[in-house]
């Protein structure tokens, strides 16, 4: 764990508390601090340059969300995350991003569904040069504004959370060149289908969109699973 995380820069506006607690789910996200690993309150302290204290405050909202796990006698751990929860966090997606959708065809402004296809052609310019990176972060920040565009924030925040448990897994879907193709076209539809106002396709769309989302990332988990037997 040593050496991997940065200072914190305490010239930011936000309480100290907060920015640790961002640092650590960064970090966690970005799979600096890995499943399993333990959540030292002294390593952590002196690597990000401050007192236990905010550290300490930091993992405990971090289990609250889920990124941590408290073990008895133990100590704090980053989460791991099994097929089952993986299963759970994409029912719960599937239909809040539907009610999201739904939300946005009625009540999103012509200036935000200009936006969301600006992102569209952004996203198809990224494919084409096979950037992962990127292509995850115009992703993420079309969600964000069909969260926006639902008028609901915390509808968007319940969203937002859950994708960030499951980023990890993301990645590895959209790195995926026909995943990219898949997923461009399925975004597509749903900003089709908020342009002509129909509610009721938008939710399918966005349903479709997540569950062809779970099963590309579940059919990579079992050919990993099959590898794995096979080594």
């Amino acid at each position: 764990m040593a050496g991997r995380l940065e200072p914190i820069k305490l010239d930011n506006y936000k309480p100290l508390r907060e920015l640790v607690f961002e640092t650590l789910r960064e970090a966690i996200i970005g799979g600096k601090l890995k499943p399993g690993e333990r959540l030292m309150e002294v390593q952590l302290a002196e690597e990000l340059g401050v007192s236990r204290t905010p550290v300490r405050e930091a993992i405990r909202k971090l289990e609250l969300e889920g990124f941590v796990v408290m073990i008895p006698r133990k100590g704090a751990y980053v989460a791991d995350i099994s097929l089952k929860d993986i299963a759970d966090v994409f029912e719960l997606r599937r239909s809040l991003e539907a009610l999201a959708a739904e939300l946005a065809a009625e009540r999103a402004t012509e200036e935000e569904i200009e936006n969301m296809e600006r992102l569209l052609l952004e996203l198809a310019n990224v494919i084409e040069e096979r950037d992962v990176e990127k292509i995850v972060e115009i992703d993420t920040r079309f969600h964000a504004a069909l969260y926006t565009a639902s008028r609901n924030r915390r509808l968007g925040d319940i969203l937002s959370l859950l994708g960030e448990l499951i980023q990890r897994y993301r990645t590895r879907t959209l790195s995926n060149p026909a995943r990219m193709k898949i997923a461009l076209e399925e975004h597509r539809s749903i900003v089709e289908a908020l342009a002509a106002r129909d509610a009721e396709l938008a939710r399918k769309m966005a349903e479709d969109h997540i569950e062809s989302a779970e099963n590309s990332l579940m059919t990579l988990l079992a050919l990993d699973d099959a590898r794995g037997m096979n080594t």
